[in-house]
C-alpha cells in the first residue's frame, strides 16, 4: 500500500515544475496584435458615374440673334486618382479627374429673314480637372471643398441651314489641316470649385458624392468671307459654364493613422 502512495507523490513533485513553467510561459505570451487605425493619409483611385448641366450660348454680330446652346443635363462617367495626407481632423491633398460625356449640345434652330431655320451645334466631349481638396474628418467620414482649374474637349462649331441645306464645320486650328474652315480660338479652359462628402466602409473603400462648378472662359469665332454660310459673321460666346454631379468609389492605399490623427 505504501508502495502506490510514493508512485503518486513521485509523479506530482516531477509535474509541479511542468505545471509552473507552463503557467510562466502563458503570463509572458506577447498580447494580440492591435486592430488597424483607420486614416484617410494615403493615395487612391477609383470610377465615377454622374451627370453634367452646360451654359454655352452663342451670339452672332450680323443679326444679334441669340443661340441658345443650353444643355439640359446628360450622362458622364470616368474616373479619379488622387492623395491625401490627415493631420488631426484635417485633411490636405490633390486630385485628378477625367471624363467623358454623351452629349448633344444643339440649338433649337433660329430663322433668320432672308437666310434661313440656322442651327448651331457644339458638343462637349470630355471633361478633366485637376483640383486641390482640402477636409474636415470625422471619423470615417470625411466632408471637403475642392479648387483648381478644368479643361472641356469640344467638338467644333457646326452652322446648319435647315432652310437650304447648307452646313459646314468651324474648326480651330487644326483647320489649316484638314477640311474645316478655320474661325479662331477654342477656348476651353476653366477655373474649378467643389464640394463633397465621403464615406469610408471600409480602411480601404470609400464611396463619395461631389457637385463641381467650371466657369470656362468667352469664345470667338469668326467666319470668314469665303464660308457659304454666314459669311463674315462673329459668333461669342461669353459666362460659359459646366455644372456636374457625380457619386464614385476609392480605393485608398491606407497609410496608417499617424499618432496626431489618433482622436
Amino acid at each position: 500500500m505504501k508502495r502506490p502512495v510514493i508512485y503518486l507523490a513521485s509523479a506530482a513533485m516531477l509535474l509541479s515544475p511542468l505545471a509552473a513553467h507552463s503557467a510562466d510561459v502563458a503570463e509572458k505570451a506577447p498580447p494580440p496584435p492591435p486592430l488597424p487605425v483607420f486614416s484617410w493619409t494615403g493615395f487612391y483611385i477609383g470610377p465615377n458615374v454622374g451627370g453634367a448641366w452646360t451654359n454655352n450660348r452663342f451670339t452672332d454680330t450680323l443679326f444679334l440673334t441669340n443661340f441658345n446652346n443650353n444643355n439640359h443635363g446628360v450622362f458622364i462617367g470616368g474616373g479619379q486618382i488622387g492623395g491625401n495626407y490627415q493631420i488631426g481632423q484635417f485633411v490636405i491633398g490633390g486630385e485628378w479627374d477625367f471624363d467623358s460625356a454623351a452629349n448633344n449640345n444643339n440649338s433649337a434652330g433660329v430663322v433668320i429673314p432672308g437666310v434661313g431655320n440656322i442651327v448651331v451645334t457644339n458638343n462637349n466631349r470630355w471633361i478633366t480637372t485637376v483640383a486641390a481638396r482640402l477636409g474636415w474628418a470625422i471619423d470615417h467620414w470625411l466632408v471637403y471643398g475642392k479648387a483648381g482649374g478644368g479643361w472641356v474637349g469640344n467638338n467644333d462649331l457646326t452652322l446648319t441651314n435647315l432652310t437650304t441645306g447648307v452646313s459646314f464645320t468651324c474648326g480651330s486650328a487644326r483647320a489649316l489641316f484638314t477640311s474645316f474652315i478655320s474661325c479662331g480660338n477654342n477656348n476651353t479652359v476653366g477655373w474649378l470649385v467643389g464640394a463633397g462628402f465621403e464615406y469610408a466602409f471600409t480602411n480601404n473603400w470609400t464611396v463619395k458624392f461631389e457637385y463641381d462648378y467650371l466657369g470656362l472662359g468667352s469664345r470667338n469665332l469668326f467666319i470668314p468671307a469665303t464660308a457659304p454660310l454666314l459669311a463674315g459673321d462673329t459668333f461669342t460666346s461669353n459666362t460659359r459654364n459646366l455644372q456636374m454631379v457625380k457619386v464614385g468609389v476609392n480605393y485608398l492605399f491606407n497609410w496608417g493613422a499617424p499618432v496626431a490623427a489618433r482622436y
